[in-house]
């Protein structure tokens, strides 16, 4: 019976990998990869030798009915992305909704997700939190930014080290000066790092050290920071 199987791979140290990621990837017919190069990186390290095929946000529509009629042949599939998990931010949204209009089974394993520990050790509540992912990059980016003024739940964005800057300097303007950030880069890596203030804190810090790797930034709620400043 054909399957598909979510498999998260490590965000950073290779041993954040569950023994039954690592099972499965041996044993599907074959892995759907973000990108093969660094997927075989993550192969050779635990000397699994198996068929990779590209599935990526540049192919994802061309290629879902082929990977459909595939899983409907009898064909047992992972589908990994660079790091974390997919769906997040990644491919896997159209392939899954693919699979469940085809009658496919579709099981997703728990595993890396960089949001989770960026949140849980920013210091900010974590019982409610809004996820944003990548704010638009031009059109509709103020207009999110916007709505989300009010929002009393931590706010949860990914950004990458050459708009952080940028990305600081919007949240100064649109949830004020007062307001508590964390910045986490480079979760689970050697340099991993987590730095935590206002946006002006953050802007100089970061202007004068330039940031690297990627980046997840929490940003705590409007009530909450009117509670820490009363």
């Amino acid at each position: 019976m054909s399957k598909l199987f979510i498999i998260p791979t490590p965000i950073g140290n290779l041993e954040d990998i569950t023994f039954r990621a690592i099972r499965l990837l041996k044993e599907v017919h074959l892995i759907l990869a973000e990108d093969t190069r660094q997927t075989s990186k993550l192969l050779q390290h635990y000397n699994i030798q198996n068929r990779l095929m590209s599935f990526h946000q540049y192919n994802e529509h061309q290629s879902v009915k082929k990977i459909i009629d595939l899983l409907l042949s009898g064909t047992t599939m992972g589908l990994v992305s660079d790091a974390g998990t997919p769906g997040i931010s990644d491919p896997a949204f159209l392939l899954v909704r693919a699979c469940i209009d085809n009658n496919i089974e579709v099981e997703c394993l728990p595993g890396p997700t960089a949001f989770v520990p960026a949140l849980v050790q920013s210091g900010f509540p974590t019982d409610r939190f809004v996820f944003e992912g990548f704010l638009p990059h031009k059109k509709g980016r103020q207009k999110r930014l916007k709505a989300l003024t009010e929002e009393t739940r931590t706010l949860v964005f990914y950004e990458s080290p050459y708009r952080l800057i940028k990305a600081l300097e919007e949240f100064k303007t649109y949830f004020g000066e007062n307001r508590m950030i964390s910045v986490c880069r480079e979760i689970s890596k050697m340099f991993h790092e987590t730095r935590r203030g206002t946006a002006a804190e953050l802007i100089q810090h970061y202007t004068n050290h330039p940031p690297k790797g990627e980046i997840v930034l929490v940003v705590s709620g409007k009530n909450e920071t009117q509670s820490n400043n009363d």
